[in-house]
Order: C-alpha cells, then sequence, then structure tokens
C-alpha cells in the first residue's frame, strides 16, 4: 500500500467511525451517554481535520468541541432529567436520515480530498510559504503556527477567545449554579 492509500484508508476509518456515533447519538435515550458520545464525535472530528492537515482547526475542535461543550452540557445536564422522553417514530426517522445522507455525503467526498502531505495540496500552498518565509524576520518567534495565532491572526484568535468565554459565562449564568443547591434542599425539606 502506497502513502496516499493508507492515508484514504484512514479518512475512510474516520468518517465510518463519525458516522457510527452518530447513528449511536440518534439512538440513545441516556442524556449522559449522548453527552459523551458528542465529545467522542468531536475528538474523532479532530483526528480527521489532522488528516486533512488543518491541525489548528483540529487542535480547536478538540479544546472547544470535546473540552468545553462537554463540560457545559456535563453542567446542564445537572438540572436536567437523565433520560430523555421517547421521540415520536417520525421525528427519529428523520434524525436517522439526516445523519444518513450527511454521512453518504462525506464518504462521497473522501476521493476528492487531496492526500496527506502532497505538496501541491491547498494547505501546502498559496500563503503558507509566505508565512513560513516572512515569520523569522518580521515576528522572530521559531514556532511558525504560534506566530500566526499570535501575530498575523491575533485580533481574529483574541475574537474568538472572547466568544467562547462570553458562551461559557453565558451558559454559567443560565444554570445558576449558585441557586441549585439552594433549591435542592427546599425540595428535599
Amino acid at each position: 500500500m502506497s502513502g496516499a492509500d493508507l492515508t484514504q484508508f484512514l479518512d475512510y476509518t474516520l468518517i465510518a467511525m463519525l458516522l457510527a456515533v452518530g447513528f449511536a447519538i440518534v439512538r440513545l435515550r441516556n442524556l449522559f451517554a449522548v453527552v459523551m458520545l458528542t465529545g467522542v464525535y468531536s475528538l474523532l472530528s479532530a483526528a480527521w481535520f489532522v488528516s486533512l492537515d488543518a491541525v489548528d482547526v483540529a487542535f480547536t475542535e478538540a479544546a472547544v468541541g470535546a473540552g468545553i461543550s462537554t463540560v457545559l452540557m456535563l453542567g446542564a445536564m445537572l438540572l436536567t432529567a437523565r433520560e430523555a422522553e421517547a421521540p415520536g417514530r417520525g421525528r427519529h426517522l428523520a434524525a436517522m436520515l439526516v445523519v444518513t445522507v450527511a454521512g453518504m455525503a462525506l464518504f462521497f467526498a473522501i476521493p476528492d480530498m487531496p492526500v496527506y502531505g502532497a505538496a501541491d495540496s491547498p494547505a501546502n500552498d498559496y500563503v503558507g510559504h509566505s508565512y513560513l518565509e516572512r515569520t523569522p524576520n518580521e515576528i522572530e518567534i521559531p514556532n511558525v503556527v504560534t506566530a500566526v495565532l499570535a501575530s498575523y491572526r491575533g485580533y481574529d484568535t483574541f475574537g474568538e477567545v472572547v466568544v467562547i468565554f462570553t458562551a461559557a459565562l453565558g451558559v454559567i449564568l443560565l444554570l445558576g449554579f449558585n441557586t441549585g443547591g439552594a433549591r435542592r434542599r427546599e425540595d428535599e425539606e
């Protein structure tokens, strides 16, 4: 097997695992299992982004999708029931249809993806060469990814951090962590 075949095999495997996790999420009623599987889905997505040569996107997906989102969903789950009510048959089939169509579209797109590490792939072409050439002279940071995120895209990165912080703060305020314990004690008495 050549390197292209192994990469394509990895892509097909990751898409199949994403599809399987998507089916499992649709089928489960236990909310804890659903939250954990959404974290697994995010980690699988991050692995696929690495395969696509988008390591910065993979890092963000792992940190936000599997990290903070899972923590926030677990916090929200503390204030809800542990089991979801059974959905109507039509709604369940509609969700399965969406997951199936999305999975098939991903499988259809895999052959058009560039080979991992190919010099002519979009990830290894265009502006990337400019960053590699200019970074040592302009910024003097040895790690090019850090230089791009901290300097060239500094406002964008700061904006992303502000959005994530604001979302987390909003969820915490909505959940009312300070009043949850008092309400439970009143209900028990």
